[in-house]
């Protein structure tokens, strides 16, 4: 079963959607997870991929969040340049 994690700010949800499809270079927030997959060489499905083990798991959602994360913070740094 796939896990969401719960944003403070629901409104934030699209934001997020959008800057998760341009760290994985994909065309839409639904292919980010199989993009980054494919980069990492993980057999990722739609639909049930029980058949992966935690490591292939984490080389995708860790390159996903990872990504994310730095370009949040690049983000945060140019704004408070700004300032």
């Amino acid at each position: 079963m796939a896990r969401r994690n719960k944003i403070l700010v629901p409104e934030a949800r699209r934001g997020l959607d959008e800057l998760k499809a341009r760290v994985a270079n994909a065309g839409s927030p639904e292919n980010a997870k199989f993009e980054a997959a494919e980069e990492v060489g993980v057999p990722l499905n739609k639909g049930y991929n029980g058949q992966l083990t935690s490591e292939q798991a984490g080389k995708v959602g860790g390159r996903l969040g990872g990504s994310m994360v730095r370009e949040l913070v690049k983000m945060a740094q140019q704004n408070l340049a700004k300032k």
